[in-house]
């Protein structure tokens, strides 16, 4: 495990504030159990973009999980996922840019701009 100073990941202490260290952590994957680090520069970039949560998933189990999910890894070209669905307002199939999460209404494009307005205006 090694220990990265926040000067030397390119962090400048603040005066009157103590400095903080990041160090290497090993964590474990929730869905494969396999042991991952979170590297002390991963830390860094979690804390400056003030995540709360620390990862939850090894590398290979992340990108197994984002192409189930239609996603593309590393900001690539958004590949657009389509989904059937039967609309919660008038009942007609439609598509939807999404997948569509179990409990939650899906509306077809008329449904969904016709709520839009009605919520506007109230």
């Amino acid at each position: 495990m090694r220990c990265y100073p926040l000067a030397e990941l390119g962090v400048e202490q603040e005066r009157g504030h103590l400095s903080m260290e990041f160090q290497d952590k090993v964590l474990k994957c929730v869905d494969c159990g396999a042991d991952f680090v979170f590297t002390a520069g991963e830390q860094l970039f979690f804390h400056d973009k003030q995540f709360k949560n620390e990862p939850k998933r090894c590398k290979s189990c992340k990108g197994k999980r984002s192409q189930a999910l239609g996603l593309q890894q590393g900001g690539g070209n958004y590949q657009r996922v389509e989904t059937k669905a039967i609309c919660s307002g008038c009942q007609r199939e439609t598509t939807v840019p999404f997948k569509p999460t179990q409990g939650r209404p899906v509306y077809c494009r008329e449904c969904f701009q016709q709520r839009k307005s009605t919520a506007a205006s109230a």
